[in-house]
């Protein structure tokens, strides 16, 4: 079985010192900064009210425990990241530390992440785009509107964004920094703008009970109920601290800032999302404006604010696409991560004349409008999650890994604590994994099971380090 245990070179992974290196000009404020503009935007927008349908006014207490763990696991990332800054994130990192057949696992678990992230966000831009269509009368059928699981036939404004993001990407289009910067700007006034004219609505009896449905995770009709259930899909809200690990090699002091970016950032999201949910709450009953697909633009509009309603919705209509942008991005990578090292067919790995993996790019995006234009968004995130979680886990062991292997390797960045803090990101991301809804894990499992057989029937041969 020696070919499940293979590794890849971490001398050909790491850094050298005579080849190029992005120059070092990022300090901690510009790493939160960045954390912030990535992590912020489609769980707060549109699963506060699935979370909150599942939690009660505890749900609180889910985006608490959701970014505690997200945070160990990030702390992993990052030593990883300065060692490894190229890519493939979790799939090179246990390639090179836990052996190809752990990596297949991630790498086939990464691909279903990021096709399904593409599809939850597409799903979450329909839901304020279809608010925004149906405040402007336009005469469009209902049955257009919603996925079967809605009494519709088909989400139609879920596809045309999955669909529209593939096409701007073939063409190689690319958001600058500053426009990236003004789309952080847009959300953060936003949320401000719900907060502040929700909070003088803030109604205290609507926390009463907290936690309706217990702290725990129990299954009720197909879906887990509890505060730990609705962290197992707030969990989903997260996304995007990967953003500050891969800026490693520009960081001025990666030792100390790195720590300050990732935990700084994991911080303030976690109030960001803490206060805005309690404000959502606070204004409306939790039974209330979690049955819509827009909750915060509900909420408003349940206190006779349209034209807030309508500049919230706005916001995220204008800026969530960026979010799906980036996903795609990621799904090109890992999949161009497996190609090139022979595990998937190495011509997925060639690129247009302008620099775009065509092929896997329509790939991705014919199969994440598939999925969004017919699956509930509740279903669709905890599918997502499930893939994070393995590929969080894997992290946290080729950490620990490495540092047995290799105690004196030359590290730019050192995860604090990584005895304590290593084994509690696993722990946490394992209990986060039985909180999914049993339907979910059971689908995760299947799809892995079928790439263990397409691993055993094509990359076990076809792998580079076969032929070495």
């Amino acid at each position: 079985m020696s070919f499940v245990t293979r590794r890849k070179s971490l001398a050909a992974e790491t850094r050298t010192d005579g080849g190029q290196r992005l120059k070092a000009t990022l300090s901690w404020p510009h790493l939160i900064a960045l954390g912030v503009g990535a992590i912020i935007g489609t769980g707060i927008y549109t699963l506060t009210g699935v979370a909150a349908g599942l939690a009660g006014p505890g749900v609180i207490l889910s985006f608490a425990a959701a970014g505690a763990v997200c945070a160990f696991a990030a702390l992993s990332y990052a030593e990883m990241a300065t060692l490894m800054p190229h890519a493939g994130s979790a799939y090179s990192y246990s390639y090179a530390t836990l052996g190809e057949g752990i990596a297949w696992v991630i790498g086939w678990s990464l691909i279903l992440e990021y096709t399904l992230v593409c599809s939850t966000v597409s799903v979450g831009w329909s839901g304020y785009a279809v608010g925004l269509i149906e405040q402007a009368h336009w005469a469009v059928p209902k049955a257009l509107l919603a996925g079967p699981d809605a009494g519709g036939i088909v989400n139609l404004p879920a596809v045309f964004i999955a669909l529209a993001v593939t096409g701007m990407l073939l063409i190689g289009t690319r958001e600058s920094a500053t426009v990236n910067f003004v789309l952080v700007c847009v959300k953060l006034v936003a949320l401000a703008g719900f907060v502040a004219l929700t909070l003088p609505h803030f109604n205290a009896a609507n926390f009463h009970p907290f936690a309706p449905f217990g702290y725990g995770a129990h299954e009720i009709g197909g879906k887990k109920y509890g505060v730990m259930g609705a962290a197992g899909i707030i969990f989903f809200a997260f996304y995007g601290f990967d953003a500050i690990s891969t800026a490693a090699e520009e960081t001025k002091n990666p030792s100390r800032d790195l720590t300050i970016g990732i935990v700084g950032s994991m911080v303030m999201c976690t109030v960001i999302y803490m206060v805005v949910a309690a404000c959502a709450l606070g204004a409306s009953p939790y039974g209330v404006f979690s049955k819509s697909a827009e909750p915060l633009a509900f909420v408003l509009r349940a206190l006779q604010q349209p034209l807030a309603a309508s500049l919230i919705a706005g916001a995220a209509v204008l800026a969530l696409p960026t979010v799906i942008m980036v996903f795609m991005f990621g799904q090109s990578r890992v999949f161009l991560a497996m190609a090139r090292d022979g595990l998937l067919p190495r011509r997925l790995a060639s690129v247009s004349p302008r620099g775009v993996p065509r092929a896997v790019t329509i790939l991705t995006g014919v199969i994440a409008a598939v999925i969004a234009g017919a699956m509930p968004l509740s279903d669709i995130a905890s599918l997502a999650n499930a893939g994070t979680l393995a590929a969080f886990i894997a992290t946290g062991l080729a950490v620990m890994a490495l540092r047995r292997a290799k105690p004196d390797l030359p590290r730019p960045f050192r995860t604090p604590l990584v005895w304590v803090v290593g084994p509690l990101g696993i722990a946490g991301c394992l209990y986060l994994f039985t909180t999914l809804q049993t339907k979910t894990i059971r689908f995760f499992l299947v799809w892995n099971a079928i790439g263990v057989i397409v691993y055993l029937l094509y990359g076990r041969t076809k792998s580079r380090l076969a032929e070495a």
